[in-house]
């Protein structure tokens, strides 16, 4: 099967010839897969050990070759981009510096924001046990070579929709765009979220961050929606800064 047939039928938008994502059912969560010679970047891994299992299988599908996801990233610590992440036993697991604080001492109100959400008990308990530690936490930006001239990097941007937002950015290749995913810094499928863990007087500024990494022409990722473009991110940070009178 043509490659990008095969992206095609595995449910993923194929964003460049070694990048795509795909939209979870339920929160409509974007993961983003990016593949090179050596190695391959899952960023987000899912609400459940379910979900990002399954992330994690239709992935090594994709990759081919036998090979398999090597990283993941977290954009972010927030139950339908983390919770899944036990599921990736043996990958380097990054995050924002701070992100792990998070982690060993925000269990309990993980579990219960999923259960708050539609997640069962049972899958919440389990996936809060079991959740990983990022190893590597990035506090300017970290660039990963995956091999065959695919070189990632991840930007730590925030705060801002969370205390710790971490983005990605893909540069293109062949002529092609930019990439960024910007985890739930923007949302296109609802009004951006900001919860208790929110950080509303920096967000603007860390809209401001994304733009400068991607460009006018870059394609920008957001954490829950359809892929949108500099004008978009722009015209989302005005409502943000005049929704928390901030400049």
């Amino acid at each position: 099967m043509d490659v990008a047939l095969a992206w095609e039928a595995a449910g993923w938008e194929r964003l460049a010839p070694r990048v795509g994502r795909c939209r979870l059912p339920v929160w409509d969560c974007t993961a983003g897969l990016v593949v090179g010679d050596d190695a391959a970047l899952m960023i987000e891994a899912g609400s459940t050990l379910a979900e990002g299992a399954a992330l994690r299988t239709r992935a090594k599908e994709l990759i081919g070759g036998g090979r398999r996801v090597t990283h993941l990233v977290l954009t972010h610590p927030h139950f339908d981009h983390v919770l899944g992440a036990a599921a990736f036993a043996g990958v380097e697991v990054y995050g924002a510096v701070g992100i792990d604080t998070v982690f060993d001492k925000g269990r309990d109100e993980l579990r219960a924001d999923a259960v708050r959400h539609g997640v069962t008990p049972d899958a919440a308990a389990e996936a809060a046990d079991l959740l990983v530690r990022p190893r590597h936490l990035v506090c300017g930006e970290w660039t990963l070579d995956l091999g065959g001239g695919v070189r990632v990097l991840l930007a730590n941007v925030g705060p801002g929709h969370s205390g710790h937002d971490l983005a990605v950015l893909v540069p293109g290749a062949d002529g092609g765009p930019e990439i960024v995913f910007c985890g739930d810094l923007v949302e296109e499928s609802d009004e951006p979220q900001a919860g208790p863990d929110a950080v509303p007087e920096r967000w603007p500024a860390a809209l401001d961050r994304l733009l400068e990494l991607g460009g006018e022409d870059a394609l920008y990722v957001p954490g829950h929606g359809a892929v949108v473009d500099a004008a978009f991110v722009r015209a989302q940070r005005a409502t943000l800064a005049d929704r928390f009178g901030v400049s």
